[in-house]
């Protein structure tokens, strides 16, 4: 029996050594299945990453494909336009050329028609004489009588064909004349007719897709009203085939927006954060370039001792337009034209230059400056310590001040020039912004107004208030009040609309 029992022990004893030796092994394959799991999650993951950032690459490459082919379209499609104007520029200037001929030719006949009544003169004075002999020798005329006779009687002839050829010459050469000027006048205006309105107002961005529309206005719009609140420009959103239009008086404040809406629409994160971070980084870039463009006009035009400020504001001319006249451009200008002034009538040369360059900078004064840009120009530059000759010639380039020096006098006179030279200047384009400005201004004088927006040429003001202060009834008195103020102080064509817009908006958060 206990040999019975112990192989029966033994039987077990194997068993188990079995039993435990399979659990081992299956407990080291399990341990080598779990490290090859984790391998491969670990080369998926990375493969995964690896993927997602050539994906990245491969759409921020298609972005700027996309971008350089429709920069390379809008230049394609400019030079095709200039070539476009040229040759029509090509063509009046031919057909001018040919009236130009035509008038020369009219002269010359002028000029023959005129010997031809001298020569008749000549005559008639030929035949006085031999008229005076006979009645001398027949009449019983005095010869001083005769001769009177003889002459009043030729004279108003004479006077009477002169009179009758030349009306008709003069007729002639002014309908001539009158017509060559206008032509003279419509080729100059129209090579100078440039849209100003648009390039000087908005600012046309285009976009990869138009779901990029949606992306910019965000839900419920608060994307697309913290841009338009942090950089006080307005987004028009319609229908234009990808595309978004930037509309605002201030340049600088466009161009910042035109940076940073192209920046949103690479990245295609956007959301008020991220809107406000690339707005920061577009301002500070913008900054460093108008910096950089006042210390390239400080260098081209060889000055010396220019202040850091004055040299910021020379860089913001850039953007500042003046009846459609750049205004870093006609400074440019002036200070050439005084340059060659100064020249020739041997006074100082630089400080001419100087100050016909810094002449205009009182138009990109600080808000806290008030009064004619010559007076807060002269007052700017007096505050950076220029000399006073310089101060006096920008304060006096519009007679508000006297004139203390020949140099100021040339200013004055090189800004004519530049400024009155034919194309030179558009007052269409700056009345028509200070209309708007003006309506604009009008209507936020009122109580309870947030906002006022003109659109339409002016031809309709947007008013939106404050829902707590402005209510329904409200809305229609205050639309009349703002009709009346405009009818009584502006002057316009046509009607302006306006439109006054309550709205009361509650807004939670489910969590």
């Amino acid at each position: 029996m206990s040999s019975v029992l112990i192989a029966f022990f033994g039987l077990i004893a194997g068993a188990a050594a079995v039993w435990f030796a399979d659990l081992m092994k299956i407990s080291g394959e399990r341990d080598k299945l779990v490290l090859e799991s984790e391998k491969l999650t670990q080369e998926a993951k990375f493969k995964a990453e690896h993927f997602l950032t050539e994906a990245r690459l491969k759409s921020q490459e298609e972005n700027q494909a996309l971008r350089e082919k429709s920069e390379a379209e809008v230049s394609a499609r400019r030079l095709q336009e200039e070539r476009e104007a040229e040759r029509r520029y090509a063509a009046q200037e031919a057909k001018l050329r040919a009236e130009a001929d035509t008038l020369d030719r009219q002269s010359a006949e002028i000029s023959t028609a005129r010997e031809v009544v001298a020569q008749e003169k000549h005559s008639i004075q030929e035949l006085e004489l031999r008229l005076k002999s006979e009645l001398e020798r027949i009449g019983e005329l005095s010869k001083e009588k005769a001769r009177e006779q003889l002459l009043r009687h030729v004279e108003d002839e004479l006077e009477l064909d002169l009179a009758k050829r030349i009306r008709e010459y003069e007729g002639k050469f002014k309908e001539e004349s009158k017509r060559r000027a206008v032509n003279i006048l419509a080729l100059a205006v129209h090579r100078c007719a440039v849209d100003y309105t648009t390039e000087a107002l908005v600012t046309v961005v285009p976009l990869p897709t138009d779901e990029m529309k949606g992306r910019i206005i965000g839900r419920e719009g608060r994307n697309i009203r913290a841009f338009e609140s942090l950089t006080g420009v307005n987004v028009i959103v319609d229908d234009t085939p990808e595309a978004v239009v930037l509309s605002a008086f201030n340049p600088i404040k466009r161009e910042i927006a035109r940076m940073a809406m192209e920046r949103m629409v690479i990245d295609g994160r956007i959301h008020p954060a991220k809107i406000e971070q690339i707005y920061e980084q577009c301002q500070k870039e913008l900054y460093e370039h108008i910096r950089e463009v006042g210390e390239d006009s400080i260098v081209k035009l060889e000055l010396t001792g220019i202040h850091d400020k004055l040299i910021f504001d020379a860089g913001k001319m850039k953007f500042r337009y003046s009846y459609g006249q750049n205004l870093l451009e006609h400074s440019f200008e002036v200070a050439r034209i005084a340059t060659t002034i100064a020249a020739e009538m041997g006074v100082d040369v630089p400080l001419a230059k100087r100050s016909a360059f810094l002449h205009d900078i009182g138009k990109v004064a600080d808000s806290d400056l008030e009064g004619p840009h010559a007076l807060v120009g002269g007052e700017m530059a007096e505050r950076v310590g220029e000399k006073h000759k310089v101060v006096n010639a920008i304060a006096a380039h519009h007679e508000e001040v006297e004139q203390e020096s020949v140099e100021a006098t040339i200013v004055q006179v090189a800004d004519t020039l530049s400024a009155g030279r034919p194309g030179a200047r558009r007052n269409t384009l700056d009345s028509y912004i200070k209309r708007l400005e003006h309506m604009e201004s009008i209507a936020r004088e009122f109580r309870g107004v947030v906002h006022a927006y003109a659109i339409q040429a002016g031809r309709e003001i947007r008013v939106l208030v404050r829902p707590a202060e402005v209510d329904d009834t409200m809305c229609i008195k205050l639309a009349r009040d703002i009709v009346k103020k405009i009818e009584s102080s502006m002057e316009y064509p046509g009607q302006v609309k306006v439109v006054v817009t309550r709205e009361t908006r509650a807004v939670d958060i489910a969590k």
